[in-house]
């Protein structure tokens, strides 16, 4: 079986020289990177990743911490992400784990134990502090925003966002107003920022009007349809963009105004408005984060599609 030695006796170019092409080192010579390839080739030369890795102290993967998988708002923040690690040849590892605090942990020990060169926090189970003792193993970057801890995020202001939505929903005439949220047995800080919000604009509001533990699948959009039926509500918001496509799509005898999340197709084949956080970008921008280990934390814009 070949090595680099015998590429560079070929050659007759130097073992560093040939270690350079391997490794797509941008300062080497077009002519030498072509014989050097062709060599290879020849040879049907593999170079062995694993061991290169190895001698670089790095892995040349990236574990993603996410609540769920097969989820539309993470799956575009996903793609984001495994965009921006194809380019850097980064392998992604998805780490789901369904809220549980303990498997969030586990997920930290791998971590420590150098199974991943940094990882992406989309959701975050435990408090903050949880994640200190492990930024000593490489760079962890939240896909959130949080503002009272020295870590890397990348998110979109989720109150902004929350407060322009809320607000068409009053000036377009909603009187009883209605929701879709996550969790109801752990309320999530989002959750407690759109109660918040909801209550400023809507004085009264009535919190009986809110149908929770929304997965933001198809069946529970029908769960919801019926739910706001029985309230008779003028204006939701919804927590996804498939949720407000089946309440749109079945409530035939008055439609109330309803606002989806994250502008998927759907919402612009039917036609309701959509709060776009650009969650790829924001995946995409984490993974530069982490890549090029910046301490920052940035704000996404985001865009209310008003249709």
């Amino acid at each position: 079986m070949a090595n680099i030695r015998d590429i560079a006796k070929i050659t007759g170019y130097s073992v560093s020289t040939i270690s350079r092409v391997i490794n797509n080192h941008p300062y080497v010579d077009e002519t030498k990177r072509a014989k050097v390839l062709e060599v290879m080739k020849e040879l049907n030369y593999v170079p062995n990743r694993s061991a290169q890795n190895l001698s670089y102290g790095k892995t040349k993967n990236i574990g993603v911490v996410l609540p769920f998988i097969n989820h539309a708002y993470y799956d575009q923040m996903l793609s984001g992400i495994m965009q921006a690690a194809f380019q850097h040849r980064y392998r992604v590892s998805l780490l789901p784990t369904n809220y549980d605090q303990e498997l969030e942990k586990s997920y930290l020990d791998e971590f420590a134990t150098k199974t991943y060169d940094g990882l992406i926090v989309t959701t975050k189970s435990n408090p903050i502090e949880v994640f200190a003792d492990y930024h000593q193993y490489g760079p962890i970057v939240f896909c959130e925003n949080i503002p009272d801890a020295p870590v890397s995020c990348v998110y979109f202001n989720l109150e902004h966002s929350l407060r322009e939505a809320f607000q068409y929903l009053k000036d377009n005439g909603v009187k009883q107003l209605g929701m879709t949220l996550g969790r109801s047995k752990h309320i999530s800080h989002n959750s407690k920022v759109t109660l918040q919000i909801a209550e400023e604009i809507f004085p009264g509001f009535d919190k009986e009007n809110i149908f929770w533990d929304c997965c933001v699948h198809g069946q529970d959009g029908q769960k919801a349809v019926e739910f706001f039926k029985k309230r008779e509500v003028d204006g939701i918001l919804t927590n996804g963009d498939e949720i407000a496509a089946v309440i749109v799509a079945h409530s035939h005898d008055k439609t109330p105004l309803v606002i989806g999340r994250e502008n998927l197709l759907i919402s612009r084949l039917i036609g309701f408005p959509s709060i776009d956080h650009h969650l790829a970008e924001i995946g995409q921008r984490a993974f530069e984060a982490f890549f090029y280990h910046k301490q920052e934390k940035l704000c996404i814009p985001h865009d209310f599609i008003q249709r």
